[in-house]
């Protein structure tokens, strides 16, 4: 009992770091109706960002993590701006396939930047073990899980209780009801992406400080799919049970079944769940009058 408690809580860890990564997309998705396929290079640059003001420049980490954050904000911006805008009433593959570009361009200018090789980010959060009794958890894991956990209850907090929030669901519910109240649709969109981007900065600089930071860290992004099905691509709470599910799936099958069996799991869940409930537990259903 012990160590399914054990492996139950390290999962559920796992998770929560699973739901930080998620958001990124949940909030693209929800405020434009874009998948946004470049969402793990934005975190990637993000991660190099905060190395290059840390360890090149030899700034404290806080101004690393401030300047991750504000340079993941801008640039999802001029993505929105530069990229997206001009996409505005184009079939969807072709936004698609642009941010499927846009990864790619960010990939290969990261690699020529930095090089390939691994690089190791200073330890941000504690690692010193916890026990909860005769229970080990890993303190990187678990304080990891407190931030991530911490930083989406904001912004679901923020989407439901501030005018911003409710100015971006307005603007992604219905753009031309929006603008015949006064809101600034474009300025609204641009600012949901660099909301997604630096948010997914912080989830880069966190991974990468677990792990070490190369031009790949982006790909462990798409290793969320299961977790944004489960829990529905439009609903900010359903990234937290969707991240905690898929993590403690994850940990009790690699646990009791075998490494291989820790990434076919999940995947069997969402094909149970895209046949019960094709948007998600808790995904918007969409009506459409006929």
């Amino acid at each position: 009992m012990n160590l399914f408690v054990e492996y139950s809580l390290v999962g559920l860890a796992s998770g929560g770091m699973y739901a930080l990564v998620a958001l990124g997309f949940v909030l693209v998705f929800k405020g434009t109706g874009v998948f946004n396929f470049a969402q793990g290079e934005l975190m990637m640059v993000g991660a190099y960002v905060f190395l290059a003001v840390t360890q090149m420049a030899g700034l404290h980490w806080s101004l690393g993590l401030a300047a991750a954050v504000a340079a993941g904000f801008a640039l999802g911006a001029l993505v929105e701006r530069v990229v997206l805008r001009p996409l505005a009433g184009q079939p969807t593959l072709s936004i698609v396939m642009a941010t499927v570009g846009l990864g790619l361009i960010l990939k290969g200018a990261a690699g020529l930047a930095f090089g390939p090789d691994q690089r190791a980010l200073p330890e941000l959060l504690p690692r010193k073990p916890i026990f909860i009794g005769d229970m080990l958890l890993p303190g990187g894991i678990f304080w990891t899980f407190v931030v991530s956990l911490a930083i989406v209850l904001a912004c679901l907090a923020w989407f439901r209780y501030t005018r911003g929030g409710v100015a971006m669901r307005a603007a992604a519910s219905s753009p031309g009801n929006a603008y015949a109240v006064g809101i600034n649709v474009p300025a609204i969109s641009a600012a949901t992406w660099g909301l997604a981007a630096s948010t997914g900065a912080l989830a880069g600089v966190l991974l990468a400080a677990l792990n070490n930071l190369t031009p790949h860290l982006g790909d462990l992004a798409l290793s969320v799919l299961a977790v944004l099905i489960v829990g529905g691509l439009d609903s900010l709470a359903g990234v937290i049970v969707g991240g905690l599910v898929i993590g403690w799936l994850q940990a009790m099958t690699g646990a009791y079944l075998g490494g291989s069996w820790r990434e076919v799991m999940p995947y069997a869940v969402v094909l149970l769940v895209l046949l019960v409930r094709p948007h998600g537990l808790f995904g918007r259903k969409e009506i459409e009058r006929i």
